[in-house]
């Protein structure tokens, strides 16, 4: 699809695969690049799940610091909103996406890993936002999505102090969701998204929107969020097809409208 950000469908999973030799530094090309990927794979009805996914060494080791740091402070300003927003079409991907990490996910890469639904890490995967080492602070995310994901006091420990943390410690805060040997990341992955493949993609994309979008807002909202789309999945064939599947005491046919 484009030079560092790529797309291949198979058996309804999409992988968006990261490719920026050495180690995927996210530049602002490829940030670009894999907001049109999560565009496309949101938009295809044959992908039912997505995984993102850098490659058997590397899931992507931060943004380009060479780049950033040829930036004034008129640039970031004016960049900083393209970089959240290409981050948040991935996170707004309506469909299951699973991270598929190895290697590095640090600082921008780590924030890259936090847009996904569930993270399937390796053994000797690393994890951090580093970026207050540079004078920085996270700027992809990771201030917002770490500690929704992982609590105030566990993010504000890893961005204060910007250490690294290994795929045991990763596992035990709740960073990522599973840990498996080196080499089969990626095959645990396609597991994974393959639970999704046969389901009901209209209510996995309510049941996605209901709790992210609620996440943002009170509980009264949150609860309205979620009766709006409870009672809009009444008007689909695959809530018609999964009641009456229930009652005749037989296994659904989903067909996603």
């Amino acid at each position: 699809m484009g030079d560092f950000v790529g797309v291949e469908v198979a058996e309804h999973i999409a992988t968006i695969r990261l490719n920026r030799p050495k180690l995927n530094a996210l530049n602002r090309q490829m940030q670009l690049e894999l907001a049109e990927a999560a565009r496309i794979a949101d938009a295809d009805p044959q992908v039912h799940a997505v995984i993102l996914y850098g490659g058997e060494h590397v899931f992507a080791a931060g943004a380009d610091i060479k780049e950033m740091a040829a930036m004034s402070y008129a640039d970031m300003a004016a960049h900083s909103r393209v970089l959240q927003d290409c981050f948040t079409a991935v996170a707004r991907i309506g469909k299951p996406v699973i991270a598929a990490i190895n290697g590095y996910a640090l600082g921008g890469g780590c924030e890259l890993a936090l847009c996904a639904d569930f993270r399937v890490a390796g053994e000797g995967a690393t994890l951090g936002q580093p970026e207050i080492t540079l004078g920085i602070i996270p700027g992809a995310g990771g201030t917002q999505r770490l500690s929704r994901l992982i609590g105030p006091a566990k993010a504000k420990d890893l961005i204060f102090t910007g250490r690294h943390v290994g795929a045991a410690e990763a596992l035990a805060i709740g960073l990522v969701d599973t840990v498996v040997p080196d080499a089969e990341v990626y095959p645990a992955a396609r597991e994974l998204a393959a639970r999704f493949v046969n389901g009901p993609a209209v209510a996995l994309r309510a049941a996605k929107q209901a709790i992210d979008r609620g996440l943002e807002t009170d509980l009264d909202t949150g609860l309205e969020i979620e009766r709006l789309q409870f009672s809009g999945l009444f008007a689909t064939q695959d809530a018609r097809e999964g009641l009456t599947a229930f009652a005749e005491k037989r296994r659904p046919t989903f067909t996603g409208r």
